[in-house]
């Protein structure tokens, strides 16, 4: 595989003459988040992280994402946390776009640099750091872990994009493939992320309508996205919830091969009351 490159937000501010004209947009089935809001003004805060910002991009809401949050995270040089998850029932998920962060759980370090994976079970003892000499820029998602009877939780593990060979969706010639970092067959994980990546003239045949809640973040490319029953046009920096069963659909038309991160909630029961969430 050829190395890869990935988009990450570096906030600033646009200037007074720029148009207001953009392709932000809230709906009842889906969100769009274009990399221009992304901007100093939209950054958060956190308690026990020292020299970081972030970008909160989904979090739960009524009737809309119930099931994870999803943040951008860029960590100054010698910044990071001792204590960066404060709830006891969060899974993890960190992927690398910038820079490099080291990693400790377990008593050992891991340095991740662009394309780095590392999912964090619920409980997981973990600190993060930034001790390069350039700020990184990782995505962090996260998610409350559904127990399943008979089933241990997943350990930890470290990936990267690097080390994965997408998987080709059958009869696509190889012009859409995923990238799974988790094994699919390994039913205690409750959440998939994963890297899709649709090579130019690649497409999404038809309206995928299904149960799983979805973010995707573009690392790469362009492309026209389908959402509910709208056509969308997105580039790398941008992002989009999708409500459960919103269809969706892709056409990539190049130049080069359109990629996103992929979020979605897999390998449990549909709960029956609504305040499990």
């Amino acid at each position: 595989m050829s190395k890869q490159t990935y988009f990450a937000p570096t906030g600033g501010h646009p200037p007074q003459d720029q148009l207001l004209t953009d392709r932000a947009m809230f709906t009842e089935a889906y969100a769009v988040i274009p990399k221009g809001t992304m901007r100093d003004i939209t950054t958060s805060l956190l308690p026990h992280w020292r020299d970081t910002r972030l970008w909160v991009i989904a979090r739960p809401l009524s009737g809309f994402a119930e099931t994870f949050s999803h943040y951008i995270m860029e960590v100054a040089a010698g910044g990071g946390s001792d204590r960066p998850e404060t709830d006891p029932d969060a899974e993890a998920v960190l992927f690398v776009v910038q820079g490099s962060i080291t990693l400790s759980f377990g008593g050992n370090q891991h340095v991740l640099g662009a394309g780095g994976f590392a999912f964090l079970p619920p409980g997981c003892d973990w600190s993060l750091h930034n001790h390069a000499g350039s700020e990184a820029r990782f995505h962090w998602i996260r998610k409350a872990y559904e127990p399943a009877p008979g089933l241990d939780a997943p350990e930890a593990f470290i990936s990267s994009d690097a080390s994965v060979t997408p998987t080709p969706m059958p009869g696509t010639e190889g012009r859409w493939a995923t990238s799974r970092f988790m094994d699919p067959d390994d039913l205690r994980h409750d959440m998939h992320v994963t890297i899709v990546t649709f090579q130019p003239g690649g497409v999404i045949p038809f309206p995928e309508t299904h149960v799983m809640e979805h973010g995707l973040y573009v690392l790469e490319g362009k492309a026209v996205y389908r959402l509910n029953q709208d056509w969308v046009e997105v580039e790398a920096g941008d992002y989009m919830w999708l409500r459960a069963f919103c269809p969706q659909a892709c056409y990539a038309g190049g130049p080069g091969p359109f990629r996103y991160l992929l979020y979605k909630d897999v390998n449990r029961h549909m709960p029956l009351r609504l305040s499990r969430r």
